[in-house]
């Protein structure tokens, strides 16, 4: 265990020296959640008026939204690092020597969740000066920023996986859109479930980018039901876990395979 300790921290600071490297890459990723928020929350906002919708203010509807759409699009790419590694030869060099594979996944991983964690900060300052306003206190924007991480970790897992599996960019790119937008559009991201087509209601039940939502919404609300939040955050918890332990029985295929 202490050798895994001491190799994520190695990986982290490997993968966070080069993302600094790249400063154009970097303010692609602030400003693209800013674009998100900006754009869905004027091209949406009539939908308040439709009967049954369940918040008077569309941007402090979709602000919780659109930090989990970013972690999840954002996770998406993460294989990206893993595929360029192994063009360059830098992945085989690293499984040939002593490195915990436990701690090679998770330093990559622990890096990109610190972008996370900024876009969702830079979400929330867009839309609070874009007038949302949330009576949840520091709690509800504690469990918004970690059921954000949770959703990058997860998704950010399976992309690795892939990237291990298929060893091509443009197969991960293919499956990352594949997943990620029904994810996005069968969740309550955009629209209250209670004005959505009940097959949708049906399939976000099984959607973690939804769990996530809830979760966020609900501990932002005046009256959290807390134990609702804490319902969807295990059930995000245990996905995490799961799809954690699969990437990493991926590095077994993977050099297999080579």
């Amino acid at each position: 265990m202490s050798a895994t300790i001491s190799h994520t921290g190695l990986v982290l600071g490997r993968w966070t020296r080069a993302s600094y490297r790249q400063p154009a890459l970097i303010a692609f990723t602030l400003v693209q959640p800013a674009i998100w928020l900006l754009l869905f929350g004027q091209l949406f906002q009539g939908v308040v008026h439709i009967p049954g919708f369940g918040n008077s203010s569309y941007i402090a509807f979709l602000t919780p939204g659109i930090v989990m759409m970013t972690a999840l699009m954002t996770s998406g790419w993460s294989g990206t690092s893993f595929i360029q590694d192994m063009e360059r030869g830098v992945m085989d060099r690293m499984l040939a020597s002593p490195v915990s594979r436990g701690g090679l996944m998770a330093g990559q991983l622990l890096s990109s969740a610190s972008t996370t964690l900024i876009q969702t900060i830079l979400v929330f300052a867009i839309g609070i000066a874009a007038g949302a306003r949330y009576h949840g206190g520091i709690g509800g924007y504690l469990v918004t920023i970690l059921a954000s991480v949770l959703v990058g970790l997860s998704f950010g897992s399976l992309s690795n996986a892939v990237a291990l599996l298929t060893r091509q960019q443009t197969a991960l790119i293919g499956i990352s859109q594949f997943v990620s937008l029904p994810l996005t559009f069968m969740s309550s991201i955009m629209i209250d479930p209670s004005v959505a087509p009940h097959w949708v209601n049906v399939a976000a039940r099984f959607n973690p980018v939804d769990w996530a939502t809830i979760a966020a919404r609900q501990s932002l609300a005046a009256d959290p039901d807390w134990s609702s939040v804490w319902r969807h955050v295990g059930y995000l918890v245990a996905f995490t876990l799961v799809v954690g332990w699969l990437s990493t029985r991926a590095f077994r295929t993977y050099q297999r395979s080579v």
